[in-house]
């Protein structure tokens, strides 16, 4: 197998708003666009976004009135306090604070207007302090 790109299909209320969110924040292109529905890309990302609208009939019928909860769209970026700085001054909403894990995973989390949580992540060297035992 050989998997030439990868998508993230997201089931929303608001197709509009989540569409928005992604390009205004995260710097998203649409690349199409219809009633309920847009795809979503960025030349640099490792992942598309397909957004749906909730209830559409071009899902399966158990499908169609599920929305996206549960998951974490996490991005591995460079710069991450650059980007939380820029975050916060164009007044997105974060919603988990800047932080770095003992395993050497800074991140932070902001939310979408459906409750769709994106993480974005940079991996550091752990500190000498984090995972020693004395």
């Amino acid at each position: 197998m050989n998997v030439s790109t990868s998508t993230l299909s997201l089931t929303v209320a608001d197709v509009d708003a989540s569409r928005e969110f992604l390009t205004t924040h995260l710097g998203y292109q649409v690349a199409m666009a219809a009633d309920g529905f847009a795809s979503l890309t960025r030349e640099d990302a490792a992942v598309d976004i397909v957004l749906l609208s909730r209830g559409t009939e071009v899902l399966p019928p158990e499908q169609r009135d599920q929305q996206a909860a549960g998951l974490i769209l996490a991005l591995t970026v460079t710069d991450l306090a650059a980007e939380e700085a820029r975050l916060r001054a164009a007044g997105a909403p974060l919603t988990m604070p800047l932080r770095e894990e003992p395993w050497g995973e800074r991140l932070f989390q902001l939310t979408d207007p459906n409750g769709v949580v994106v993480q974005l992540v940079e991996w550091v060297t752990p500190s000498a302090t984090h995972g020693t035992t004395e």
